[in-house]
């Protein structure tokens, strides 16, 4: 039986190091099933998050050979075999230990994103093509790679600034349905910082559903934040729509 050596993250968010280990790599094995066996055989206190082991929980994120995946989707005959798989956790959430990260923030952005508000006076009627295009967004499991990989959260911690990849196509399924009646725009400006994102499709990339991040929400939002931001003709009917109004106190 063919061997595979592991450098796996062994540490907290104090600090740690990679540790080896060998595991025996058997037909149809994905990293996850190598993480188990050295969970049972080598280091049963190896901290490791999963769930389903079928690529829809999202739980068993973590950085392979440098590249975000879900552990459970990656078959080990896919990796090279001549040197150790790398396995650390996701780089832009604090470790909690070994491959488990703390992604509690991301729950915290979702809760600034107001929920579907039906339009008033309007048939409640839906066309295909409407359903397909939200239903695209609604794929999205939640495991966070987009979130690792985008740049600004990952190499220039601005969460405070950008709610990331994961909360622009939450937006995007609710400002694209036809029925949403509430604009988010604002939102999507000023609280999660759409501007900052620079298009590299990194999270298009790393998207285990195959969701069009980038093409299908992304740049749609930005065209419409642009259009009600940035559009110098609707500036101006916003300020002829405004004159004469009190300034807000």
């Amino acid at each position: 039986m063919a061997e595979a050596v592991l450098r796996i993250f062994r540490g907290t968010r104090e600090g740690g190091e990679p540790v080896e280990y060998r595991v025996p790599v058997a037909t149809g094995m994905v990293v996850l099933d190598a993480l188990h066996y050295v969970q049972k055989h080598q280091a049963p206190d190896l901290a490791v998050r999963w769930n389903c082991k079928a690529g829809k929980c999202g739980s068993c994120s973590a950085e392979v050979n440098g590249r975000p995946r879900l552990t459970c989707k990656t078959r080990m005959d896919t990796l090279p075999q001549d040197k150790p798989i790398t396995i650390f956790p996701m780089k832009a959430f604090p470790v909690i230990k070994d491959l488990v990260t703390d992604v509690s923030w991301n729950y915290k952005v979702n809760k600034k994103i107001p929920p579907f508000q039906p339009r008033k006076g309007v048939e409640w009627k839906m066309y295909q093509p409407d359903i397909d295009r939200v239903q695209e967004f609604r794929k999205c499991i939640e495991c966070f790679l987009c979130q690792n990989v985008c740049h600004v959260l990952r190499d220039h911690g601005k969460q405070e600034e950008f709610g990331g990849p994961r909360f622009f196509v939450r937006v995007a399924g609710l400002e694209m349905h036809p029925l949403d009646g509430l604009s988010r725009t604002s939102l999507l400006k000023d609280e999660l910082g759409l501007g900052l994102c620079n298009i590299t499709k990194c999270c298009t990339e790393v998207c285990p559903e195959g969701i069009r991040i980038t093409d299908n929400a992304i740049i749609p939002l930005k065209e419409r934040v642009v259009d009600e931001f940035y559009d110098p003709l609707l500036r101006l009917v916003r300020k002829i729509r405004n004159a004469g109004k009190p300034a807000p106190e």
